[in-house]
This record gives C-alpha cells, sequence and structure tokens, in this order.
C-alpha cells in the first residue's frame, strides 16, 4: 500500500539503527541513565515561532504497583479532518511543514470577514461572520461554539500529552454528500480516497514531529497498530495514537432506495485496507442509513440538514417507528434548516415526524451483520456509536454470542441503555467532552457499573467533529481553574497557555481547542472533586484490556454442530423443505427446526458425551418463543433448568450461566412471540460464559 510500505521501510531503518547504537554501547561502556534520559520529552529543533505549551516538569512513565499504565485516553478525535470533506470545511492544518503561521490559518473564502463561511451558517446559526485571522492573534476562532476551525495543531496534542493524556484515538473521517453538496472544494468527494489520505498526513505528523525530537521513533506522537505496542509506548511515557474511522458510506456500502450498493466482497476487500493502513476501530454507518445499517438521528437544524443530506445521497429521508423497548434514538425534531432545504429538489420536502416515534424502522443489515464479523476476524473492535438502537441492539446480540469484548461507546452517541451490556463484554465507553458540570454528573450516574465491572472512564474530544465543546463558566465562576495547577499524576506544573498573542484562560475561553482538555480536566476536578479526575486516569489501562480482547478473540467451539438432534414436533406442510430438529445444528443458517403452532415445544441436543456447557446461542427466525428456558442433563431424563426469560423478542439471543457438564441440552418453547409455532435457524452450544 502507499502508506504501508514507506512505513515498513522506516522501521528497518530504525532496526538498523538501533543494532548499532547496541553495538556502540557494548565497545563504549554503559551511559549515565541521566544522560541517556536528559529531557528526552522536550523537542531539540522547535519551529519557530511557534505555539509554547506551557507545561514544565518531566511526563511519567512506567506502570503502576499493580503492573497497569496510566494516563488519560481520548476515545474520540479528528486530528485530519481538515483533509475530508473536499478539503475545506475544517479551516486549518494541524501542523505545516511551513510553519504555524501556514498551519493556523483561514479557508480563503471566509476572508475579509467570513461572510461566505456558508457551513458555519448550517451549524452555528447567525450570519457565519467573524475575524479570519488566526495566528498570531486568534481573536475569534479557534473557540468553543467554532465548528470549522482547526483545534487540533500538533502543540496543542502535546500539551495534552503532557498533562496526562496517554492514547488517543484519530478517527479518520469524511462524509462524500458533504462534500459533494458543499459550495467550497479543492478535491473529489470519494470517502475512501480521503481516508487513504487522513491516514498517509497522521503518518507524515508523526515524522514531522519526529524530527523535532531528534529523529525515527523519537517523538512523544506514536502511532500504534496493537495494543501490546500501545501498552509498550504509554509505558514509555509517550502518546499511542490509535486510527479509527468514522465514515457514512465505508467501502461504498451505501444504500440507493433501499438497494444496496455494495457486496461481500466490497467488505473484504475494505477490511483488508483498513488494516494495512494500520486502522483498528471503526463505525459501520455515521450520520446517513447506509447499507450496513440504521443511524441514530440529529436533532435539531443540524439534523433537518443531515436529513436532507440522507435524501440526496440515498433517495430516502430518515423513517421512524415507535420503540420496542426502553432505548430510543435521538429526537429529529422539526426545525428549520434554510440553507439545507434549498439543495432538495422542487417539490420536494423534508417530513415531519410524531413525537411518539422516536426510533430508526433500520437497523442492522445482513451486510452489516458481515461486517461485524470480518472486523472480529480481524481483531477489531466496533464503535457503536451512531448506530440506531435497533441496530445497536442486533450488534450486541452478535457480540454476547461470541463473548466478543471489542466494543467501543466513544463520545456519548449510545443509547446509555445498553452501557452494561457494553461492560459485561468487556468494552469500554468514553463520555462527549461536555461542560464539568453535566460531564461529572453523569461520571457519578454511571459510577456503580464501572465499580461493578472494575473499568476506567474516558472522554471523547470530538475535537473538529463539528459538535461544540465546553463554553467557558466564567472567571467569577465558583471553584475556577487557577494557574498553575499541578497534573493529576502530580509531576508537572501546567500554566496558561498561549499560542501567537493570545494567551488561552479556561474559564473564559472553554474547550477552544486540543490545548485546553488539561485544563478542563482541572476544572472538572474542582467542580467534582477529584474522585472522577481518577476514574479518568485509569481509562488508558481500561481501553488498552478492551483492545487486547479484541485481538486475542477466539470463536469458541460450538459442540451442537452436527449434533443429533430431536424435537417435540415438526412442521410439515413444504415438501420441499425439511424443518426437522437436526436443521437447527447443521451450521447452515439457510435452514431452520420449525416447530407445530403450539406453546410448549422443545429441541433437544445430543452432545454424544459429557461436555462443559455455559452458553447456548439462539438463532430465531421470525417465530419467535417470548418465553422459554434452557435446560441441561446428563442423562436425558433428568433435567435442569439454568437460565430462562419471559421477555424473548426475537433476533439472536445468547443464554449466558454458570458452566457445568452435561451431555444433553434442551431449548424449551413455552410461550410463543407470534402465531405460528418456534423456529430455530441455528443453536449454538459453547463451553465459556
Amino acid at each position: 500500500m502507499v502508506i504501508v510500505q514507506p512505513l515498513r521501510r522506516r522501521l528497518g531503518s530504525v532496526t538498523v539503527a538501533s543494532l548499532l547504537l547496541a553495538v556502540l554501547a557494548l565497545v563504549l561502556g554503559p551511559v549515565p541513565d541521566s544522560a541517556a534520559q536528559s529531557n528526552w520529552w522536550e523537542p531539540s529543533a522547535r519551529p519557530a515561532p511557534d505555539a509554547q505549551i506551557g507545561v514544565t516538569g518531566e511526563p511519567f512513565q512506567g506502570t503502576d504497583a499493580q503492573g497497569r499504565v496510566r494516563g488519560f485516553v481520548d476515545a474520540h478525535d479528528h486530528i485530519m479532518s481538515n483533509e475530508g470533506f473536499g478539503g475545506r470545511l475544517i479551516c486549518g492544518k494541524p501542523y505545516s511543514e511551513r510553519g504555524v503561521a501556514d498551519a493556523l490559518k483561514d479557508c480563503p473564502e471566509h476572508y475579509p470577514d467570513g461572510s461566505l463561511a456558508v457551513f458555519d451558517m448550517i451549524t452555528k446559526g447567525g450570519d457565519g461572520r467573524h475575524d479570519p485571522v488566526g495566528w498570531p492573534t486568534f481573536k475569534d476562532w479557534p473557540a468553543h461554539d467554532s465548528l470549522t476551525h482547526q483545534q487540533n495543531y500538533y502543540a496543542w496534542i502535546e500539551r495534552a500529552w503532557r498533562g496526562g493524556q496517554r492514547v488517543l484515538v484519530n478517527d479518520l473521517v469524511t462524509n462524500g454528500v458533504i462534500c459533494s453538496v458543499y459550495f467550497f472544494k479543492d478535491r473529489g468527494c470519494d470517502e475512501m480516497d480521503a481516508i487513504r489520505l487522513e491516514a498517509k498526513k497522521t503518518y507524515e505528523m508523526q515524522d514531522y514531529i519526529d524530527t523535532m525530537y531528534g529523529g525515527p521513533g523519537k517523538g512523544f506522537f506514536r502511532i500504534v497498530t496493537s495494543s501490546a505496542q500501545a501498552r509498550r509506548i504509554v509505558e514509555q511515557g509517550k502518546l499511542a495514537v490509535v486510527l479509527g474511522v468514522e465514515t457514512s458510506e465505508p467501502f461504498g456500502c451505501k444504500q440507493i432506495l433501499d438497494v444496496a450498493q455494495c457486496g461481500k466482497e466490497d467488505i473484504d476487500r475494505g477490511l483488508d485496507e483498513l488494516k494495512e493502513l494500520g486502522v483498528s476501530s471503526m463505525f459501520l454507518c455515521h450520520k446517513f442509513d447506509n447499507a450496513l445499517c440504521g443511524v441514530r438521528y440529529d436533532s435539531g437544524a443540524l439534523g433537518t440538514a443531515i436529513n436532507v443530506g440522507q435524501f440526496l445521497s440515498t433517495g430516502t429521508f430518515w423513517k421512524t417507528e415507535t420503540c420496542r423497548g426502553p432505548q430510543h434514538d435521538n429526537p429529529i425534531g422539526n426545525a428549520a434548516a434554510p440553507e439545507a432545504e434549498k439543495r432538495l429538489p422542487q417539490g420536494v420536502d423534508v417530513p415531519s415526524y410524531g413525537s411518539d416515534a422516536q426510533c430508526n424502522t433500520r437497523g442492522l443489515t445482513d451486510l452489516g451483520a458481515y461486517a461485524m464479523r470480518g472486523m472480529m476476524k480481524r481483531g477489531m473492535m466496533l464503535e457503536l456509536d451512531h448506530m440506531s438502537v435497533k441496530a445497536a441492539g442486533q450488534a450486541f446480540d452478535i457480540l454476547e454470542s461470541e463473548s466478543y469484548p471489542g466494543a467501543i461507546s466513544s463520545h456519548s452517541w449510545m443509547d446509555l441503555g445498553w452501557t452494561e451490556r457494553l461492560y459485561k463484554l468487556g468494552g469500554f465507553a468514553a463520555q462527549y467532552m461536555g461542560a464539568s458540570e453535566g460531564f461529572v454528573k453523569e461520571a457519578e450516574r454511571t459510577r456503580a457499573l464501572r465499580e461493578k465491572y472494575k473499568v476506567g472512564y474516558g472522554y471523547g474530544t470530538d475535537m473538529n467533529g463539528v459538535g461544540g465543546w465546553p463554553a467557558p463558566r466564567g472567571a467569577d465562576a465558583p471553584n475556577p481553574v487557577t494557574y498553575p495547577f499541578r497534573s493529576t499524576d502530580g509531576g508537572s506544573v501546567v500554566d496558561e497557555l498561549t499560542t501567537g498573542s493570545r494567551t488561552w484562560d479556561f474559564n473564559t475561553a472553554g474547550g477552544a481547542h486540543y490545548g485546553m482538555v488539561p485544563d478542563w480536566i482541572e476544572d472538572i476536578r474542582r467542580v467534582g472533586g477529584q474522585k472522577v479526575v481518577d476514574e479518568m486516569f485509569t481509562g488508558a489501562e481500561s481501553y488498552l484490556r478492551t483492545w487486547a480482547g479484541s485481538e486475542s478473540y477466539e470463536p469458541g467451539e460450538n459442540v451442537a454442530r452436527g449434533a443429533s438432534a430431536t424435537a417435540s414436533s415438526a412442521q410439515w406442510w413444504n415438501p420441499f423443505e425439511d424443518f426437522k430438529a437436526h436443521r437447527a445444528v447443521d451450521g447452515d443458517t439457510g435452514t431452520r427446526w420449525a416447530s407445530e403452532w403450539k406453546d410448549d415445544q422443545w429441541l433437544r441436543i445430543d452432545l454424544g458425551s459429557a461436555k462443559p456447557v455455559g452458553r447456548v446461542t439462539l438463532d430465531w427466525e421470525e417465530a419467535y418463543a417470548k418465553s422459554y428456558r434452557v435446560d441441561l442433563s446428563d442423562d436425558g431424563s433428568n433435567w435442569r433448568t439454568v437460565w430462562s426469560t419471559d421477555v424473548g423478542d426475537g433476533g439472536l439471543d445468547t443464554a449466558r450461566f454458570t458452566a457445568a457438564q452435561a451431555r444433553y441440552v434442551r431449548v424449551t418453547g413455552l410461550k410463543r412471540g407470534t402465531q405460528w409455532g418456534y423456529s430455530l435457524r441455528e443453536v449454538g452450544v459453547h463451553a465459556a460464559g
């Protein structure tokens, strides 16, 4: 690949250099540790002029007494989104070979007064007018409510690292439809081309920072492709950068008038390419329904604008239904978005939506399930945020059926009702970078679950992600941030940040850019106390555990496949299809066992000999059981119930229980969920719960 091959050559050069250094060390003798480690965190050749860091003291290294890495994790950021959306939606760059003045400047069409900042008008309201000058004055941008200006300048990321952050997930992001309808662009709108470019630019940014620190591998910004590599980087005190993907039509998997525009071959080819690029996590859908899944809606005027994009992309607007459970998607509302609605064909209007129907009719498609399983085979983590609740519920069913831990909610877009299911799997949750009071309140609400499952907490800044960030609380607010303050580990001193001629005070600037992350964390400590921050400081460890679990995943043996099976009854109405019991264990989801249309029916599986049984998966056809139980037996006569439910809803179910030895497994339907009988495509029996 265009990126991976140069990367491998660089790694080869680093290896040779390391061997030469090792030989020299043997010849010359040991070097004093203080000389080898002297100010390793300070670049030797920072560009001048440049942004200051405002942090002194050596970054912490190593692990704690229990062998756990320490540090914060930002599970959702967009360093390179200025390269997406046609290249002119997000103004400014995270770095430039020509220096800070070139990196931190506005889009040309924003001059002289921002009156052509159309996306500002759509997302923020007002007339878009602002002072376009960035470096060195920064009068109007970046700002907590400016959605179109660069927030991820490398030195601001460096400040966050120096303040205690140790993992950063850089989600490569774009949207082909937004690109196509936006007035200003300097490149094409193919989503995969944008993803490739953003990955390339991230590797180049790593090289740029390495140069400042004296050569390959020496910089603080380290792209990682495995949890073990990330752990080593964090232990060294550096920043582990994980590549993710958040895009609306991955691999060309859009749908037009409900017809998928991709196939399984496109998905396999796309996933392989992403792995080659170094991507370790991804979203299956984002903003628009696609061929893989339905999305969780946006609200307000932005939601209406995105719904217009949905129509332009797919030929259909969002469709809603009454939610089937306590979880629900974001309410669409009926707010106007005049600039976006002008893009609709004449005579086409955005539909209105009832307040009692807040769930997307679209869930996880068969292609979406195939993509999920493809990610699992490759040890990738699935991002659940932006999935409709129907799609997320179906995704959880698959994850649970496989005991796959690689599930992430990175920025508060998953319905909170799924949180315990996430933690049970071994997944990781992060909260959106919101105002401190709200962040603390939500952290306290979910604390009992984190303590129950012994997990840390993360945040998702979503910088450059068109979301909005913490507004300033004001210099006269209770418990304001006072400068300087110490980092959470106590080893560094954080003072006010100066970039150009502007000095940033969190109390009056809020979450204006990435350099304010340490200040925001200090504000959380002031508002909510040390305990919340301590939970966040264990976030990197928990994230890496989830990632490691994904990488080590191996499908457990299904001991039911091909086993002997009998049933209380089987339908016989189609002379060309067999609905007998053995069809539920033949390994083919295109066949099924179907009972007579009665409540009390059972399917019994003989494993041939006693085996450990701790998990039973049931793939229901349309005719499912509302109430049923799972029984085990040693002899086929004496049964013990190990699991039951009376709220079955069909789809893919997983029954987990304390593993026990058994030769026979029986599924007994007690009450039907439909007018028909019970119908199972496949039953799996596994040892591990």
